[in-house]
């Protein structure tokens, strides 16, 4: 039996979400059928995140165990083939040790969300990115944003339907950054509660408005209630960038 880790990029519009689900398509099906395919196994994928539907990833780390012997190369070139015309690519593909794992050995994860400040709609970039139409004001977003960075109880940015065992997380970077009518909300941590990256940057969209205040932000986190949040983004504009792990 081999390990093989994989590094995946997607468009997640036409998916469910990453994980298998009963009501639709998924990225982790439409990969694990291709390895069905080739190596006639019912090979499972783990995953560094779970995205939700309509989320998308640069580079997200998953792992399966395979017994055919098959070299990385033809792995990665057989499941690129089969998985067209999905919006899935296998960017890399290697042999890892058995005690990797793509989840529980991973050490950080960040995340993307971009956001397009123009009147304008989108028309290529459609459901990839969040379209605000009002003037944000990037300075003070960044500003409030690092209200929340650090180590909190993150209830209010978690959804009602998460599973993780505490709300309380630590959240290591969450920058906002301009470059003309884009601005980039930047977010790293360990481990991310259901919707937190998405709740995050939904508020702090009121801040760039001028809906809401600096403090806020801080009432909404301190609230530690769900019903204290002001807005959920859209997926549009979330990306999974990276996850880290020890060397």
């Amino acid at each position: 039996m081999t390990r093989f880790a994989f590094t995946i990029e997607y468009d997640g519009r036409p998916f469910m979400g990453w994980q298998r689900q009963a009501h639709g398509p998924s990225v982790q099906q439409a990969i694990e059928e291709a390895l069905l395919q080739i190596t006639g196994e019912q090979a499972v994928l783990h995953a560094a995140g779970r995205t939700d539907a309509g989320v998308h990833a640069f580079a997200m780390r998953a792992h399966a165990d395979v017994e055919k012997d098959i070299t990385p190369f033809r792995l990665m070139q057989g499941l690129n083939a089969l998985l067209r015309p999905a919006p899935v690519a296998i960017l890399a593909c290697e042999i890892v040790a058995e005690g990797w794992h793509a989840r529980f050995s991973c050490t950080g994860r960040s995340y993307v969300y971009r956001i397009v400040n123009r009147r304008a709609p989108l028309t290529f970039e459609k459901g990839l990115a969040w379209q605000i139409a009002r003037p944000l004001d990037a300075d003070a977003m960044h500003r409030a944003a690092q209200i929340l960075v650090g180590h909190h109880d993150f209830t209010t940015f978690r959804s009602v339907h998460c599973q993780s065992a505490s709300p309380v997380k630590t959240l290591d970077r969450l920058d906002v950054v301009r470059d003309g009518d884009r601005v980039a909300v930047h977010a790293a941590a360990r481990s991310f509660l259901h919707h937190q990256v998405r709740s995050m940057v939904g508020c702090l969209a009121h801040v760039g408005t001028g809906q809401w205040t600096d403090e806020d932000l801080k009432a909404a986190l301190d609230a530690r209630d769900r019903a204290a949040l002001r807005f959920n983004a859209p997926p549009d504009g979330l990306y999974f960038v990276a996850a880290q792990y020890a060397p």
